[in-house]
């Protein structure tokens, strides 16, 4: 990539809702664009060949293959290339896997674009001290071009959301069979319509999938269950 190019992005996500996220999000960043978009392995594969690509954005559950195997395909091919993973799998195991295959970051799944953002920008920083090349005067200077793709602070989400409660939702809904408001909000100990708050975003962001449960007298409710 020529200076001042701006960093192609290969968006692998199969929910349609997430992956028009991300495209819109990449392409609000100053010095970032996408270049494709593939909603599985295969595709993303395909896509790697036809067009040039400087950092992947990985969703780690796809339809056809996991994320992690596609790391190695790609690892394996020998492209120039990062992988920022994306993704809702909080598996420790596969926290590690990627690490191991040389993924720069690691996002969990959801967030707003400012979190997005915040690890873009880390990256184009990374990139250019990498781009400067010579060598490193110490210690220091390594741990400093390390620590510059990884932000340490949280992942920030919409304006009002906090990320701790988020993680208590996520949790109860990817324990459960589906809940409800009420009984996420029982569960976690909170008000029902914080947790609605919350179910829905989950559900607007393709993590969750919501419908109505029938089967009690009255008014029927929403359930929600993990994706």
């Amino acid at each position: 990539m020529t200076p001042g190019a701006a960093i192609r992005v290969l968006v692998v996500e199969d929910e349609p809702v997430a992956a028009d996220a991300h495209r819109a999000y990449i392409d609000r960043t100053p010095g970032f664009t996408t270049a494709a978009v593939a909603g599985t392995g295969a595709l993303a594969l395909e896509a790697l060949a036809r067009v040039p690509v400087d950092l992947v954005l990985l969703d780690m559950n796809l339809p056809d293959t996991h994320g992690i195997e596609l790391c190695r395909r790609i690892r394996g091919a020998g492209a120039d290339i990062d992988i920022l993973a994306v993704t809702a799998a909080r598996e420790l195991s596969t926290v590690r896997a990627a690490a191991v295959h040389g993924v720069v970051g690691y996002l969990l799944k959801p967030f707003g674009y400012e979190a997005l953002r915040d690890r873009l920008s880390a990256y184009a920083g990374y990139r250019d001290r990498m781009r400067g090349g010579g060598d490193a005067g110490g210690q220091a200077d390594v741990d400093r071009v390390l620590d510059t793709v990884r932000p340490t602070r949280a992942a920030p989400l919409p304006k009002g959301m906090g990320r701790e409660t988020m993680d208590k939702v996520v949790s109860a809904v990817r324990d459960s069979d589906g809940l409800s408001a009420a009984e996420t909000a029982e569960l976690i100990g909170t008000s029902r319509i914080t947790a609605r708050r919350y179910l829905e975003y989950l559900a607007d962001t393709g993590l969750a999938d919501r419908a109505p449960r029938y089967g009690n007298a009255g008014r029927p409710e929403l359930e929600y269950r993990w994706r």
